[in-house]
């Protein structure tokens, strides 16, 4: 129902964050991650998806549509409900999650508060057939985002040596000099 939020981060917490769109703040349970990368006061959009539940609507609030996929795909093995896959995302990234599924890592999985052994198995068993459009998903992303993150992280270090005092001519010749 509601798929993204864009708008200004207002409150947060551990876990939790509210986003003021068009005056109406919006609490979005995320991970402790994308909860640490927001900042009161700025702009921020989060990829989400709600839960209709018969006693609560909860909104749950991602930094990128691979982990809300990955948050989703979860949900449909028995017994795994939004907090635990929340848990896992927290603890596993998409990729690892695709990987711990697809290999068969049962010890992967069981790094997550919440999973045993027999709930690791059970969970790689139902979804095995499921994870093949999220890991091409993420292969794709891997593909173009490998031409852009070379360029970025020049950016992001050339720009970080500024702020630390550096002219724009040494920095710029520093990110060539590692590059």
């Amino acid at each position: 129902m509601i798929s993204q939020l864009r708008g200004t981060t207002v409150a947060l917490g551990p876990n939790w964050a509210v986003v003021d769109v068009g005056g109406v703040g919006f609490k979005v349970s995320c991970t402790p991650a994308t909860a640490a990368g927001l900042r009161l006061g700025t702009e921020c959009t989060l990829a989400t998806t709600l839960i209709v539940r018969e006693d609560a609507l909860t909104l749950f609030g991602f930094a990128d549509t691979h982990e809300r996929a990955a948050f989703e795909l979860l949900q449909l093995a028995s017994g795994v409900g939004p907090k635990l896959a929340l848990a896992v995302i927290s603890v596993l990234s998409p990729a690892e999650v695709v990987t711990a599924i697809q290999n068969d890592r049962v010890t992967t999985l069981i790094r997550v508060p919440g999973i045993g052994r027999k709930g690791a198995e059970k969970i790689i068993v139902e979804l095995r057939d499921r994870v093949g459009a999220l890991a091409a998903d993420l292969d794709t992303a891997a593909q173009s985002g490998e031409q852009i993150s070379s360029e970025l992280w020049r950016e992001q270090v050339s720009s970080g040596l500024q702020g630390l005092g550096w002219s724009s001519k040494d920095a710029d010749a520093a990110v060539e000099k590692i590059a």
